[in-house]
């Protein structure tokens, strides 16, 4: 995959984003062969190979004011980890040592996030080490995934690369069952675009709810805020009519829970359509403010040889109606991140996680 002439051909293909469908999408069976493994096993291994690391930061969670519901908790996490190959070889980060961003050991601090909180589901972007590292390590943790790779991943342009990044969606097995997956190629004014979604119904092993999540990474980069926003509108399109369709199935509404890297600050387009829209959406990190109408300051902080980044660009929302929102995780300070930013050696990404436990608030009608 790393070879010039594959650099090459990929490099030429990007030139035009034509309307190719998606290729070399993966989604599990529901079968698990593997032996599983003990994840605090893992976890201990994870900071035995890091011993020599400083520390993550340390983030509490956040008891919200919704915390009132008595159902079981799901606990999601979203995070962009950062594609290794971009990291080393486009991304320029210029006060992270390459070092830092060696893969024997970063692996080990984005397994280490993600078994520390332990989320029953997971939505990560700029996955380019799938099929290697996330997708057997997680399976043999109990969880059941589906890969999407972007068509034309910058990931390709760069040499001894992994293969193309994309979105991931795992989930646990024993807690869920997957009903369906779709694989989406977003559209923005009517033409194809580089961005991808998957979007599972999932139904509860323990309450039978069922319930749709959603995992995306729309367009980076200033002056592409109108196509963020056409994308963002195709996405919720797409979104109302899965919905739609298991709603008619179950003779019920179907709650929603969309994850991503939204390259978007609160004050876009795009983050105003998915607030407005008529799915009855809001954003989960909003009840981290003392009016639960703000966003953190940052969920992203880097220095790249055009300067200082500090922004919001990460969401986690859900349906209003249908959820509480009982917890999030909070953001660690701009001590605990340190001068030189992320990524760097306690911290695998330029991206935070973002972690919440939410719970199905009953409907009236399931009460009788």
């Amino acid at each position: 995959m790393g070879s010039s002439s594959s650099i090459r051909f990929f490099s030429t293909l990007a030139q035009s984003l034509s309307s190719a469908p998606l290729e070399h999408t993966h989604t599990d069976a529901d079968e698990c062969d593997l032996e599983q493994s003990d994840p605090d096993a893992l976890l201990r291994e994870c900071e035995e190979v890091l011993r020599n690391r400083p520390p993550r930061p340390h983030r509490d969670f956040v008891r919200t004011r919704a915390s009132a519901s008595h159902n079981p908790q799901i606990r999601v996490m979203q995070w962009n980890i950062l594609a290794q190959a971009l990291g080393e070889g486009k991304d320029g980060f210029v006060r992270c040592p390459m070092e830092a961003l060696n893969w024997a050991e970063r692996k080990y601090l984005i397994l280490e996030e993600i078994l520390t909180y332990r989320p029953d589901i997971v939505c990560l972007q700029e996955v380019d080490h799938y099929y290697d590292t996330f997708q057997p390590v997680l399976s043999s943790l109990g969880y059941q995934s589906s890969f999407c790779p972007k068509p034309y991943s910058p990931c390709l342009d760069v040499r001894g690369n992994n293969g193309p990044d994309g979105c991931a969606l795992f989930f646990s097995r024993q807690r869920f069952r997957l009903l369906r997956a779709h694989h989406l190629r977003l559209s923005a004014m009517a033409l194809k675009t580089n961005q991808v979604a998957i979007v599972a119904t999932l139904q509860c092993r323990i309450t039978d709810q069922i319930f749709c999540v959603a995992v995306t990474h729309l367009k980076a980069r200033s002056g592409w805020e109108t196509f963020r926003g056409a994308q963002g509108l195709n996405l919720l399109q797409q979104l109302n009519g899965i919905s739609s369709t298991e709603s008619k199935e179950q003779e019920q509404s179907i709650p929603l829970l969309v994850c991503g890297d939204f390259n978007a600050e609160p004050g876009e387009e795009v983050y105003q359509c998915f607030l407005n829209s008529p799915l009855g959406l809001d954003s989960a990190y909003r009840s981290l403010s003392a009016d639960g109408t703000t966003e953190p300051s940052f969920t992203t902080w880097k220095i790249r040889p055009s300067g200082e980044s500090c922004s919001t660009l990460d969401y986690v929302w859900y349906s209003r109606h249908r959820f509480s929102v009982d917890a999030v995780l909070n953001m660690p300070s701009e001590e605990q991140i340190g001068p030189d930013r992320l990524p760097s050696y306690h911290y695998p990404s330029d991206h935070l996680s973002l972690v919440c436990d939410f719970s199905f608030i009953q409907e009236p009608h399931r009460l009788m």
